[in-house]
């Protein structure tokens, strides 16, 4: 159940962000446009929700190894290389994830310590900045992942040539 709950996390808060925040914009627009009365919280709400889903995203895309990367410039090193290539973006992947993770907790603590608080909501601003924090966090741990993964597959795909 935890292996699933962990292979799965960034489903698990993805999916209810971007139906909550549909749902809250959805209503945001009918009581615009149908009762000419705007709700004072909604588009701020749907704002730091975005902010979260777009954190959790990257983590992700990142779990999946679907994250940008430029194959092009890959492709030109020999084949034998590609793999170390490869191994190599995503250490600079998950570095880039662990300098913004860390410069998010200065950030967030920055933010706490001043008390700043969204303007329509009320909500101490602390929570909206932890989002890359928390989100880039994750992302250098399936960036760990990912290449322990393919320095297995490295390993294993050496072992079988040297074997053969």
């Amino acid at each position: 159940m935890l292996k699933k709950i962990w292979d799965n996390l960034e489903e698990f808060i993805i999916v209810p962000l971007i139906f909550a925040m549909s749902i809250i914009i959805f209503i945001q627009v009918i009581c615009r446009y149908v009762f000419q009365n705007s709700l004072t919280w909604s588009e701020e709400l749907a704002r730091y929700m975005f902010v979260w889903l777009v954190y959790f995203s990257v983590s992700f895309t990142a779990r999946r190894q679907k994250h940008i990367r430029i194959d092009a410039a890959i492709n030109l090193y020999p084949k034998k290389l590609r793999p170390y290539i490869e191994i190599l973006s995503e250490i600079i992947v998950l570095a880039f994830s662990i300098f913004i993770a860390v410069t998010g907790v200065t950030v967030f603590h920055k933010i706490a310590w001043s008390g700043q608080m969204s303007p329509a909501m009320g909500i101490p601003m602390q929570f909206v900045y932890a989002a890359p924090m928390i989100g880039l966090a994750l992302t250098a741990i399936r960036q760990l992942q990912t290449i322990v993964q393919k320095v297995k597959a490295l390993k294993n795909n050496t072992e079988e040539v040297a074997e053969a």
